[in-house]
Formats: structure tokens, C-alpha cells, sequence
């Protein structure tokens, strides 16, 4: 097998478990199991254990030693903890950008926004599932959001915080406070931005980062929290 063919099988691999660990299609602390994998993806042990490794490094997977892979748990201090880290972040990157974004910065926001508007944000057939394309426009407007920002390493936290906080968005789909109007808060954002605005957008991303997070620490299924200080995928 060529080089080439072998690092686009992996690559291919570690795409496919990333966006199966970001949707939650393999829950939440479930075993990895690595022959299982290599036939899902019709890909060799060395693949999928290259793309296990650059999950590991993010943050989405975890490496337990003499017991193979799990998917990264979930609990309800590693949310909070989490959303404090990413308000701290993309409050920085935003400032930052909103001081030093220019036009063509401007032009891609307003770009992104108007794709995540004009995206429906559920399934049509199924009201409790996150649709794919909306996912995808909704990662894109949040990174076009601080792109105007000047540090590389700043926007590098922030991809890694975004796609560890995907997880718990997509678990709180189902629990969705109603009349919540996801579509004004990301306009008031995109107002305050182009407006130049640095507190009035930091407040308004900080509440809406809050409001996402409080959905699922408030989540109660069949009388239990959702989330407790430890969450696994028996539970």
C-alpha cells in the first residue's frame, strides 16, 4: 500500500471518529474497540490506532492503560468547568478581534451568519436531533466570529474548546428550553461585533455560552439529573 493511500485511509478514519464522538453517535464514555473500528472503517489496526492517538491529543478520546480506548466521559463539573474556560477564551478572541478584524473579517461574518439563519437547525422528521448541515454552519459561524482575532494560539484553544463543548450541545438538543430564539442571540452578537462593541459582545456571547450549558445541567431524565459528577455510557 502507497504512502499516500495510507495516510488518506487514516486521515479518512480519524474524520469519521471525530464527527461520530462530536454528534454523539458513540456515547460518551463507551470502550473503543479497535477491531470493531478497522471494519467499520475498512482501514488497517495501524490507522486506527494513529487516529485514536490524534483523538487522544484533543481531547475526545481516552487512553486507559492495559484497557484500550474510551470515548471521553461527560459529568456535570467537567461542563461547567469547561464553559468558564471557553467564555475566558472566546471573550479574549472576540476582543481581539473586534480591535483588530478588518473588512474582509466582517464580510466573512456576516457570510457565516447569514448560512446558520438560512439553516434549519433540527431535522424536519425528528425535532430532537441537531441537523448535520446546521452543526457545521453553527461551528463555522462561531470561528468566523473571533477570526479577526490576531493570535493563532488563542484561535487554536478555541477550535479545541469548541469541539469538546459540541458534545454537550448536541446532548441538549432533546432537552431545549422552548421559545428560546438561538437566531437573535446570534444576530445581537453579530450586531454588537460590527458595531465595534467589545462589552456589549462579550456579555452577549458569555449568556449565550450560559444559556447552552444551563439547558443540560438542568436536563432530568426520569427524575435524575442527566448529567452527575460522573457520567459514563451505562448511564
Amino acid at each position: 500500500m502507497s504512502k499516500g493511500l495510507s495516510a488518506n485511509m487514516t486521515q479518512g478514519a480519524y474524520e469519521g471518529l471525530r464527527a461520530d464522538l462530536l454528534a454523539c453517535r458513540i456515547l460518551p464514555g463507551k470502550k473503543l474497540k479497535i477491531n470493531e473500528l478497522c471494519e467499520r472503517f475498512s482501514v488497517s489496526l495501524g490507522a486506527i490506532r494513529e487516529a485514536l492517538s490524534r483523538l487522544t491529543s484533543e481531547g475526545l478520546v481516552v487512553a486507559e492503560p492495559q484497557r484500550g480506548f474510551r470515548a471521553a466521559p461527560i459529568s456535570a463539573s467537567d461542563l461547567v468547568d469547561l464553559t468558564m474556560v471557553r467564555i475566558e477564551v472566546d471573550s479574549l478572541c472576540l476582543t481581539r478581534a473586534i480591535s483588530y478584524g478588518d473588512v474582509d473579517w466582517e464580510t466573512q461574518l456576516v457570510a457565516a451568519a447569514h448560512r446558520l439563519e438560512r439553516t434549519p437547525e433540527r431535522v424536519p422528521d425528528d425535532p430532537a436531533r441537531s441537523n448535520e448541515d446546521w452543526a457545521e454552519a453553527h461551528a463555522a459561524f462561531h470561528l468566523a466570529l473571533v477570526q479577526g482575532c490576531d493570535s493563532h494560539w488563542l484561535l487554536h484553544l478555541h477550535t479545541l474548546l469548541y469541539a469538546q463543548s459540541e458534545r454537550y450541545r448536541r446532548l441538549s438538543v432533546p432537552f431545549a428550553i422552548t421559545g428560546r430564539n438561538v437566531n437573535e442571540e446570534h444576530r445581537a452578537i453579530v450586531a454588537a461585533t460590527l458595531a465595534r462593541d467589545a462589552a456589549l459582545a462579550v456579555q452577549l456571547l458569555t449568556t449565550h455560552l450560559e444559556a447552552t450549558s444551563r439547558i443540560l445541567l438542568n436536563a432530568v431524565v426520569e427524575g435524575k439529573k442527566l448529567l452527575e459528577d460522573v457520567q459514563d455510557s451505562a448511564a
